[in-house]
C-alpha cells in the first residue's frame, strides 16, 4: 500500500507536478491512526462510504449520526454505529469488501479519507479496517452549520432509474458540493470531495462534467479514474434532505488552460456518465445557511 499508484503516478506526470507529488508520499502509507484523528472523527456527524452493493455496482452513500458514532479502535479499527438508510443503494452491503470513506467537518472546512476493508457490516453499525488515512486542505469545502432534524430517512419513496430526471438536474446544476467515489483494482475504494461555486458541475448531453481544481497534487481521484472508470457520485440539498446517488463511469480530459469552463486554469476536467440512479430524501441533517468557500473559483461559463 506504500506509495502512489501507476493511475496516480500517470496524472501527476501528465500535470508536470511529479516533484511535488513525491513530497506527499509519506500521506498514502499504511496508516496508524492517532489520538488526533480519534477526537475529529469522534465529534463528527457526517460521513460517506464508497463501496458496492449486492451486484456489484459501485455507490457513494452519506453516513449520519450523533457525535461519537464515528469511534477509533487504535491503532487501525474504525467502527460507524450507523449504516445507510432504508433505500439507500447501499443499505444491507455486505462485509468483506473495500471501502473508501470521508469524514467531512463542513462548518470547520475540515475533512478526512479513510480507505480500508469492511470487515463486518450490519444494520447496527460497520467495522473497517484502516489501511490509508490522510487529511485534504480546507479548500473548496462550502461552510455549513449541520444540524440533525426529526426526518426519517428513506420514509419518502426512493425512485431508481437509469438516467437523471429534470428534478436531478436541477439539483447537480443547484449544487456547490459533490462527493465522488473512485476505485482501484488493488489499492481499493476512496471517497472525495469536490466543491465549487453554484453550477460547478455542468449537465450536458446525457452526462455531466466539472472542472479540475488546484489541489495537493497527489490525484487519489483522477489516478483512480484513469486506472478504472467505475465511478459514484453523491449530490446532496442541504435545505431539503435531498440525495442523488450516480453510479457510472468517468474520463480525465485534458482541455488545455483557458478552454471554456476551466475555471482554475488547470487544463483538466472529469466527464462523467450515469448508468444507475437512486433518489430520494436520505440526508437527516440540515444547514440552514451557507458560506462560500473563499477559494472557489469565479465560474466562466455555464
Amino acid at each position: 500500500m506504500s506509495g502512489f499508484h501507476e493511475g496516480e503516478l500517470a496524472v501527476q506526470r501528465r500535470a508536470g507536478v511529479s516533484d511535488d507529488a513525491a513530497r506527499l508520499s509519506a500521506m498514502v502509507a499504511p496508516a496508524q491512526l492517532s489520538a488526533g484523528v480519534a477526537r475529529f472523527l469522534a465529534e463528527r456527524t457526517f460521513a460517506a462510504i464508497t463501496a458496492r452493493d449486492d451486484d456489484g455496482v459501485l455507490w457513494l452513500s452519506p453516513l449520519t449520526g450523533p457525535p461519537g458514532f464515528l469511534h477509533v479502535d487504535p491503532p487501525t479499527a474504525l467502527t460507524a454505529r450507523t449504516s445507510p438508510a432504508a433505500g439507500d443503494p447501499l443499505r444491507g452491503l455486505p462485509a468483506d469488501q473495500p471501502v473508501g470513506l470521508i469524514a467531512v467537518e463542513f462548518a470547520l472546512r475540515r475533512r478526512l479519507r479513510l480507505n480500508g476493508t469492511l470487515v463486518d457490516a450490519g444494520v447496527d453499525g460497520l467495522r473497517v479496517d484502516v489501511e490509508q488515512a490522510f487529511g485534504n486542505c480546507p479548500q473548496y469545502i462550502q461552510g455549513r452549520l449541520l444540524h440533525a432534524t426529526s426526518a426519517n430517512p428513506g420514509a419518502a419513496p426512493v425512485r431508481r432509474g437509469e438516467q437523471p430526471t429534470p428534478d436531478d438536474v436541477d439539483l447537480i446544476r443547484r449544487a456547490d458540493t459533490v462527493l465522488v467515489g473512485t476505485t482501484h483494482p488493488t489499492r481499493g475504494n476512496d471517497a472525495s470531495h469536490r466543491g465549487g461555486a453554484p453550477g460547478f458541475v455542468r449537465v450536458e448531453g446525457g452526462g455531466l462534467w466539472w472542472p479540475d481544481y488546484s489541489g495537493n497534487n497527489m490525484f487519489t481521484t483522477l489516478g483512480n479514474i484513469h486506472a478504472d472508470p467505475e465511478t459514484a457520485l453523491l449530490f446532496l440539498d442541504f435545505t431539503t434532505g435531498r440525495t442523488l446517488h450516480l453510479s457510472g463511469r468517468a474520463e480525465v480530459e485534458w482541455t488545455g488552460p483557458g478552454a471554456l469552463g476551466d475555471d482554475d486554469r488547470t487544463g483538466r476536467r472529469v466527464h462523467f456518465t450515469p448508468r444507475h440512479v437512486v433518489a430520494g430524501r436520505l440526508l437527516p441533517l440540515r444547514a440552514d445557511a451557507v458560506s462560500p468557500s473563499p477559494y472557489n473559483p469565479p465560474l466562466t461559463t455555464q
